[in-house]
């Protein structure tokens, strides 16, 4: 392998893994153009393709699927090889990576970022904003704040506790609505997801059957923005009733526990001084909003 091959294999795993040249430049951060410029490079400094293209994308050759698992492999080592002089880093400095959900940015996490450089004003933290689950062992980013029943895979989670959830939606709209609405919650509104399967399946062992699924959103900030302007109902965690006292939840409705929060971090960055502050210090933050994240199921 000459050594340009290490520069352009980025390019060449981005655009596997995402199917056409515009993906694989998102995933890289970059523009269309120089991937592309990559991608032919690489395949001239083969002397064969390493895709085919089409309409409908960009497909490995046979050439490209032997390519594949070399350059994963390659890949691989380098992140281990960072990961593990990472974690001898000793000092309180430095930039670390912190993915969450928009729906906990603004309002959870922004106070407890706010407090941790003043706590410690030489560490700087990127943050990303994602609702996709970031793979840490792809070097996606250091630290990553989760939602979810379980996490599984070679990384080093420390658990929290579970959430609770309840229907939501604001004073206005029950005020409004509510009195208006038929049985099982005919003439009322979900806000719901774009894939609804799940979520359809949910609505029908509600409170609330019968009320249409007037609007649909993926962004979870955008659905409590939506709650917020009257639109309808929908779940949400309890502890927004903090944040936000023109929502509540729908009279004569359970809160249950939902999935659980999770710090998760890649297994060679635990005795790296910058992460080890900032993921002790954001549990212990979580871990004072716990009468907050529960609400009445606290201490049950």
């Amino acid at each position: 392998m000459k050594s340009s091959d290490w520069e352009l294999m980025p390019a060449f795993l981005a655009v596997a893994r995402a199917g056409s040249l515009r993906a694989g430049a998102e995933l890289l951060h970059t523009n269309y153009g120089t991937v592309n410029r990559n991608i032919q490079a690489l395949e001239a400094s083969y002397g064969v393709a390493l895709f085919v293209r089409s309409t409908k994308g960009f497909k490995l050759t046979e050439a490209g699927e032997a390519v594949l698992p070399f350059a994963e492999q390659a890949e691989q080592v380098i992140i281990n090889a960072r990961k593990r002089v990472e974690g001898l880093d000793k000092t309180e400095a430095g930039t670390l990576r912190f993915s969450v959900t928009p729906t906990f940015a603004y309002d959870v996490i922004t106070p407890i970022i706010s407090r941790f450089q003043e706590a410690y004003p030489d560490i700087q933290v990127a943050l990303r904003l994602t609702s996709a689950v970031e793979n840490i062992n792809k070097d996606e980013t250091d630290v990553s704040l989760r939602a979810a029943y379980d996490v599984s895979g070679d990384v080093v989670a420390r658990k929290l506790y579970p959430m609770a959830m309840g229907i939501y939606a604001s004073k206005a709209y029950i005020h409004t609505t509510f009195a208006k609405a038929g049985p099982q919650g005919a003439g009322l509104s979900w806000i719901g997801w774009p894939e609804n399967g799940p979520f359809s399946n949910w609505i029908s062992q509600s409170a609330f059957p019968q009320a249409d699924v007037r609007h649909s959103v993926s962004d979870g900030y955008m659905r409590l923005r939506m709650l917020r302007e009257g639109c309808g109902i929908s779940p949400l965690p309890v502890v927004f009733e903090k944040f936000f006292p023109d929502l509540c939840r729908v009279p004569g409705t359970p809160l249950e526990f939902g999935q659980t929060l999770w710090i998760v971090l890649h297994a060679d960055l635990r005795k790296t001084v910058r992460i080890r502050r900032f993921v002790d210090f954001l549990a212990d933050a979580l871990m004072d909003l716990r009468p907050d994240m529960q609400g009445e199921l606290y201490r049950r």
